[in-house]
């Protein structure tokens, strides 16, 4: 019994060498390898004590990765975060504070963007630049005032 216990901690300790990870995902990835329920509850209690597990830092570190690497938006960037196993209330509180980057990543995406499309009329380019913004989570208004400050003529 003990075995699986020691198994499971270096398996989630190989897991959590490679990135971090939240306990869902740890949680997931030890029950998919065949654990226990009893090896998996006391490895996830194991890391919580000694503080290799904690969601809350963990949502700050992927917010300021998805809204400055990747540059989401606010709702991409919270998308995000639940797909890797945060909870809803820890986004939620992650996103109290009101940021407001949206417009700031939307202009700076457009921009980048704008350089590949360039050759294009500029009714394609706005509507790949439209639907480019909202896969990545920004709203039709920020998307609008972003197209709005590049003056796209039509030819």
């Amino acid at each position: 019994m003990t075995g699986s216990r020691d198994k499971a901690k270096q398996y989630a300790l190989k897991l959590l060498s490679y990135r971090g990870r939240s306990e869902r995902e740890i949680q997931e990835r030890l029950r998919k390898k065949g654990f226990t329920n009893s090896a998996v509850s006391s490895t996830i209690k194991y890391l919580k004590e000694i503080g290799l597990i904690d969601d809350i830092s963990l949502a700050e570190n992927l917010k300021r990765q998805a809204l400055a690497t990747k540059m989401l938006a606010q709702e991409g960037a919270k998308r995000y975060m639940l797909s890797r196993g945060i909870t809803r209330e820890i986004v939620d509180r992650a996103f109290c504070h009101g940021e407001d980057m949206d417009l700031d990543n939307a202009a700076r995406l457009t921009d980048r963007k704008l350089r590949k499309l360039r050759n294009y009329p500029a009714d394609i380019i706005k509507r790949r630049l439209y639907y480019f913004l909202s896969r990545r989570g920004y709203s039709s208004e920020t998307i609008s005032k972003a197209l709005k400050d590049k003056n796209l003529k039509e030819e």
